[in-house]
Formats: structure tokens, sequence, C-alpha cells
């Protein structure tokens, strides 16, 4: 059995690695040859052009038939009926933005988008200025941004335990409850108290996307020239004018990046909700409610709408975050 993986490995590395060099050679080659018998020979910007969109053509048949082509069909679903059979025009949108669980939804994802863009990148950017003063920088970044290396469903299982509930008089297994009932407190329902459950669900956003942060905001602050900060400590700055009226204004590229990342993040946030309640107990947020459309109702129409309606609201952050990486490479 572990005999057949390894030549299972092997014969897969030497394939793919051959495959693409194949791919890449027999491409050079068809263009060489397109070249002899064409005017392509007489100028070498145009060879190189043409060369550039025949190394592109896969990637952009993959990006087609993977990206493209379903975004077009999920569109034309969502003014379907519920079995994708009869055409109902804007009944589906309406419905997403009359419906009450929808209206939860987008409360909810409007909390998650001030609460975790908003401490995520806060306590990156303190984290970061803070630890570039310490001896034991690498040691303090690998320990907060260790959570990324965990998935979002592997961080809810484990974040079920810390907020795991049994009644008052039993014996607690939850962290967070084991600590407050040592306390002499009564244990507290973390994932099924409304006024408390999707606070819950955010701290794990937070814990997740904080290292994240740290890490590019703390590459943008080394990046800010030294004599700039003795300059103004010579000048007679206290550290905070140095933080707010130099290191903020230098990074706030870079800032803008982050907090356009986690944005994106945050739209798209599902696994966390659906690990930890389900959607149950005013938790859903848009993306929960797309796959109970589209999944547990089986209404493609409306689930397409909402998946839409994502997309919508998702485009204007990608385009701003291109925007401003095409405006850094102008200003070089």
């Amino acid at each position: 059995m572990v005999l057949l993986k390894i030549v299972t490995f092997i014969l897969a590395a030497v394939i793919g690695c051959g495959g693409v060099m194949a791919l890449l050679y027999g491409m050079n080659g068809l263009v060489n040859q397109l070249a002899n018998k064409t005017r392509l020979t007489e100028g070498h910007a145009r060879r190189t052009h043409f060369m550039a969109w025949v190394y592109l053509a896969p990637a952009l048949a993959l990006v087609t038939a993977y990206l493209i082509l379903p975004t077009l069909n999920t569109i034309y679903i969502s003014f379907l009926d519920k079995r994708s059979q009869n055409f109902v025009g804007l009944d589906n949108y309406i419905f997403a933005f009359t419906n009450p669980s929808m209206a939860i939804a987008f409360r909810n994802n409007v909390l998650w988008l001030v609460l975790v863009t908003g401490f995520s990148v806060g306590l990156g950017l303190i984290i970061a200025v803070l630890v570039d003063r310490v001896r034991y920088e690498p040691v303090a970044k690998s320990i907060i941004f260790m959570p990324m290396a965990i998935s979002f469903v592997g961080a809810s299982v484990i974040w079920r335990f810390i907020y795991a509930f049994r009644p008052g008089g039993s014996e607690q297994i939850g962290l967070l409850n084991g600590i407050i009932t040592s306390l002499g407190f009564e244990p507290v329902g973390w994932l099924v108290e409304r006024e408390l459950n999707n606070y819950a669900l955010i701290v794990i956003m937070i814990w997740l996307q904080t290292g994240f942060c740290l890490i590019l905001l703390s590459a943008a602050i080394k990046g800010i020239p030294k004599d700039i900060i003795e300059a103004a400590r010579i000048d007679g700055a206290s550290e905070w004018q140095i933080f707010w009226k130099i290191t903020i204004p230098m990074i706030q590229g870079t800032i803008a990046v982050v907090v356009t990342t986690v944005v994106i993040a945050v739209l798209k946030v599902f696994d966390i909700v659906w690990v930890m309640t389900g959607g149950n107990q005013n938790t859903e947020v848009i993306a929960s409610r797309m796959i109970k459309e589209m999944f547990n109702y089986r209404n493609f129409g409306r689930g397409s709408a909402i998946a839409v309606i994502l997309l919508l609201v998702i485009i204007p952050v990608m385009i701003s975050n291109i925007r401003r990486f095409r405006e850094q490479e102008n200003s070089r």
C-alpha cells in the first residue's frame, strides 16, 4: 500500500511537471512556427505580444470555464423560479431585500464588517508598533499569526469547546464557563443568548484576522526610513505624535489594502456561522442564508439572487483595491 502511494506520487510529479514543461516548450515551438510562416518575424515586439497571448490562453480558458460562465449562469438563474423553470423577473431580488430573515442577515453582516474590520486592523496596527520595539519580536509575531494556519472550520471547532455551555450546577467543559463558574457566577449560553451570540462569533474572526493584519502592517512600518523617525524625535515630537503624524500617513496605502482584504473576507464569511450555530438564533449572515436557500430549501432562484447581491457588494471593494495597486505601481 505504501509502495503504491510512493509510485503514485512519483508518477503525479513526473507527469505534472513534465506536462507543464511540454506545454511551455510546445507552445513556444508553435509560436516560432507561426512566426516563420507569417509577418510576425518583422517585428520583435509584435512577436512578443503574440507569444504573451498564447501563454495566457490556457489560463483565460480555465477562468472562463470555471469563473465567468458559472457567474453568468448564476445571474440567469437568479431571474427564475424555485425550480429554475419559469422567468419571475425581480421577484427573487425583492425577496432578498424584504424578507425578515434576509434583513437579519444584512444587519449581522454590517455588524461583522464594522467590528471585525475595526478590531482586526486596529489591534494589528497597535501590536505591529509595539512588537517593533522588543527583542522577542519574531516569537510574538509567530504566536499571534498562528491562528492563520488554522482553517475557519478548525477554528470554529476549537471555539465551540471554549463556548461550551451546560446548565448551572453541572460540570462545565467550556473554558469560559469554567472560569465564570469558578468565580461564583452562573454559566452563560454564549451561542444561544441572542444579545451575545453574534459578538461571540465575531471574536473568532478577529482572532483569525489579527495576525494577518499584524504581519502586513509590521512590514510596512519597517519600510519607514529610520532617518525620518530620528529627525522627528530630535525636533521634540512625542511617540504619540510620531505615530499619528508619520507612521499612519506613510503606511496608509498598506492600511487601505489590509482593510479591503479583511472586508472581502468578512463579506464571504460562512464557515464560522455554519459550524457554530448553523445560522440559528438570529446569527445568519448573507452567505449562510444563500446556502440555506440553495441547498436546504432547494430554491435555486433565491439562492442565486443572494449570490449575485453578494458579488455586487464585493466588486466595488475589489476595484478599489486594484486601483490602489495601480497607483502604487505608477508612483514608483
